[in-house]
């Protein structure tokens, strides 16, 4: 399938111990439909970096904007679970360069957030092991073969990016339009979260412009389910306002 010139690039930005690799399944498929994905390694995650473990969330944010740099026209970013701090800091900055934003089984941090306030001590967080991990975020649908590529190319998580405050002040971000995608947390429990003032969702009740879309499997929909993901990601991308 040829490239349509004029879609915009889709930046993927994964979680908390992945790099560009998490992607690769679903880039396949995006870049199969005629897209532009550009799949993002966040500072702190490459294991060849000298200086990863001193990498921040500032750091991160940086690189998401060198990505966004690249193109003419405003794009579109996808943002992965522990990817949403660093993104909720690019759209606090750069409303008016975003599309749209696509929260997957994730969504807007609020200002003040802090990933780990314990972690004072904590030169870095590695993968935790698998059965206190699905306590905390479903592993369903992830094959052996998954979880054992998940534990073999995992990074640890830099101590400063667990500790630094996100901080935003720009209420531009909460027109930029924007995707839920739910996969572990149905929509519709979500909301009923959102609904009764639960301070997670308490930036999502501001969005003024937001689809849901469940995705029902586990936390990791780009290994679990990456066909009808980039399915997802690539009508949201195309979406009109």
């Amino acid at each position: 399938m040829t490239t349509d010139t004029n879609s915009p690039t889709i930046l993927l930005i994964p979680g908390h111990w992945l790099g560009s690799w998490a992607w690769d399944e679903v880039l396949e498929h995006l870049t199969a439909r005629g897209l532009k994905a550009v799949p993002i390694t966040l500072p702190g995650l490459d294991e060849s970096d000298p200086e990863r473990a001193s990498r921040t969330l500032d750091d991160q944010a940086a690189a998401i904007e060198q990505a966004m740099a690249v193109d003419s026209g405003p794009v579109v970013i996808v943002a992965h679970s522990g990817a949403n701090a660093p993104v909720s800091l690019v759209l606090d900055r750069h409303p008016n360069l975003i599309r749209r934003v696509v929260w997957v089984d994730s969504g807007p941090v609020a200002p003040g957030t802090v990933f780990a306030p314990d972690a004072a001590e904590m030169a870095e967080l590695g993968l935790p092991p698998f059965e206190a991990l699905g306590q905390q975020a479903s592993l369903e649908g992830l094959s052996p073969a998954a979880l054992e590529r998940f534990r073999t190319r995992a990074v640890p998580v830099p101590g400063p990016v667990l500790r630094q405050a996100v901080e935003l002040s720009n209420a531009a971000r909460f027109k930029v339009p924007a995707t839920l995608v739910c996969c572990s947390l149905p929509s519709q429990q979500m909301m009923e979260l959102v609904t009764s003032g639960h301070p997670m969702f308490a930036e999502v009740a501001r969005l003024e412009n937001m689809d849901l879309i469940d995705l029902p499997t586990g936390h990791w929909p780009m290994w679990s389910r990456p066909g009808d993901l980039a399915g997802v990601l690539a009508a949201a991308a195309l979406q009109e306002g």
